[in-house]
């Protein structure tokens, strides 16, 4: 895994898109995993009863994937300090949600490390399922880490 330098990041840079392709089974693991048992994230059935099309991922779920879609990006030495996601249109099985994101700010430690803050957009057929900002602490090129 290769790592981003808070040094080497600008505001404007862009991340890679990743498709995510969304099955029941991520969907159901999700919910199980961050034990969210509502019914509509795992039982079709009971999801339609209650006015969904289908089972719908839960925001715990949404909320690790952007995790990971930051940490592939920043490396293993960077340190998510916050997120704020919004949701929008459900994650259906079937479909697939794409992330994208860009710098939005920087901001400079006494190290040569600091804090980039990114703009994180999740869209499926239906839209954006997630739109949201993750800050995060990025080690400078020397090694030395952000306080």
């Amino acid at each position: 895994m290769s790592a981003v330098w808070f040094d080497t990041v600008d505001v404007g840079d862009e991340l890679a898109a990743l498709p995510i392709p969304l099955d029941r089974s991520l969907i159901v693991a999700g919910a199980i995993a961050s034990r969210d048992y509502q019914d509509v994230h795992h039982d079709a059935e009971l999801a339609q009863a209650k006015g969904s099309k289908d089972i719908f991922m839960n925001i715990l779920t949404t909320n690790g994937l952007i995790g990971r879609y930051v940490t592939d990006w920043a490396g293993p030495d960077a340190f998510i300090k916050k997120v704020a996601i919004r949701l929008g249109a459900p994650n259906y099985p079937g479909d697939t949600m794409t992330l994208t994101g860009s710098v939005t700010a920087k901001e400079a430690g006494v190290d040569g490390g600091g804090v980039v803050e990114l703009s994180v957009v999740g869209k499926n057929g239906l839209g954006d399922h997630v739109t949201g900002t993750v800050t995060v602490a990025l080690t400078a090129s020397n090694g030395e880490r952000p306080q």
